[in-house]
């Protein structure tokens, strides 16, 4: 069985993986970073920066498979310091409406590129 991939020109890829892969009815994003698909590097910035640059890479890998934030389903947040994350918690509020997608937020150790934040998402068709 071969996978239907989405990629989106506003992502980046730091390894060998689909920004995202269609299984029946849902669409598993993968991770993303912080990272500003024009220069391949990390935002410069806080926590806030870092979050919201997740989410505009996120919403245009949705855009890529013809979804939006609406059809989120599930959110896992990763977080190298656990005390960003009411900050990150406000940014995150604004990208969906209610009822909010489920979520899972994780303090990890590191990230790739040494990011403040990855945030992954599983949507629905």
């Amino acid at each position: 069985m071969s996978r239907k991939a989405f990629s989106a020109s506003g992502a980046v890829a730091v390894g060998p993986y689909s920004h995202a892969i269609e299984a029946g009815d849902l669409i598993f994003l993968s991770g993303q970073t912080p990272v500003d698909s024009q220069t391949g590097k990390l935002v410069d910035g806080d926590i806030v920066e870092q979050t919201n640059q997740c989410f505009k890479n996120l919403f245009n890998v949705l855009e890529a498979a013809g979804l939006t934030p609406d059809h989120v389903e599930k959110v896992n947040v990763f977080l190298t310091d656990m005390n960003n994350f009411t900050a990150m918690n406000e940014v995150y509020a604004k990208q969906f409406s209610e009822p909010y997608p489920a979520r899972t937020t994780i303090g990890v150790s590191s990230l790739p590129l040494g990011a403040q934040v990855e945030i992954e998402m599983i949507a629905r068709r």
